[in-house]
């Protein structure tokens, strides 16, 4: 009986030792105090295909009107955030059709460069003496998958979108997530690179290319091990009750055949 005892001791030593809790932490490097520094430059600049909000405001309302679209109401994304006016898209050929001035060129400007560039222009023409020109995003959008609480997709509101805003975006990283191994798909032109980032490393993240976001950016959070496992066919492993009460079961039913 008391070998018997041992060997079953020594069996579910080893199974909970095979049960190896995953570490949930981020920025595991960081000391108290210590700083690190981020990587440079993250401004939006626009591409393509983007969708923008242009407004002019004067200390005449008639005469800035002439230069806005007409007023509507819509939802923006799953934050449910709403803009006023219609939309400008990017063509082809980098330009927008701006009411007045016609083509304005907006490829590879930033948000506060083409409102100052559009500004300078109605200056310049005499059409408006003091402008007050807003650019805002109005659906530039990336996706968040994987092992998050709300994946789904998403849309820029401010110049510079980390990958930590994105994943707070969509509620976190659920306790099930490799943390070690985030993947950023980015296409750029005619080519996808794959990145991976490690969230447990503030060194490795502050110094990343993709730690700022862009336009159609994949962020793709991959299940743990643990996650992995509990995707069998039944469900059954180390992890699960059902998983420890089979084991149980077996072990007093060997347990009662070694007393008879």
């Amino acid at each position: 009986m008391k070998k018997y005892a041992i060997f079953l001791l020594a069996i579910v030593a080893w199974l909970l030792s095979s049960c190896q809790t995953p570490n949930l932490a981020y920025f595991t490097d960081l000391q108290y105090g210590q700083t690190e520094t981020v990587t440079q430059g993250g401004d939006l600049r626009f591409r393509v295909g983007d969708k923008l909000s242009i407004v002019v405001n004067s200390r005449d309302p008639q005469l800035s009107a002439l230069f806005n679209l007409p007023y509507i109401t819509h939802t923006i994304g799953t934050s449910h955030s709403t803009s006023g006016t219609m939309g400008y898209t990017i063509d082809s050929r980098g330009e927008i059709d701006f009411p007045v001035l016609g083509k304005v060129k907006a490829l590879g400007f930033k948000r506060e460069e083409l409102a100052n560039y559009i500004k300078q222009e109605l200056m310049r023409r005499n059409l408006v003496n003091d402008p007050v020109v807003t650019v805002e995003y109005a659906g530039i959008p990336f996706n968040v998958m994987g092992e998050v609480a709300r994946p789904g997709r998403y849309f820029f509101d401010r110049d510079r979108m980390t990958l930590l805003d994105a994943l707070s975006m969509a509620g976190d990283l659920s306790i099930n997530a490799k943390r070690e191994n985030v993947m950023v798909l980015r296409e750029q032109g005619d080519t996808r690179t794959m990145y991976r980032v490690n969230l447990q490393s503030a060194n490795e993240l502050y110094n990343s290319p993709v730690y700022y976001l862009q336009q159609g950016d994949i962020v793709y959070v991959e299940p743990n091990s643990k996650r992995a496992r509990e995707s069998t066919a039944n469900g059954n492993t180390l992890y699960t009750p059902s998983f420890w009460m089979s084991l149980s079961s077996f072990l007093l039913t060997i347990g009662l055949l070694f007393i008879k």
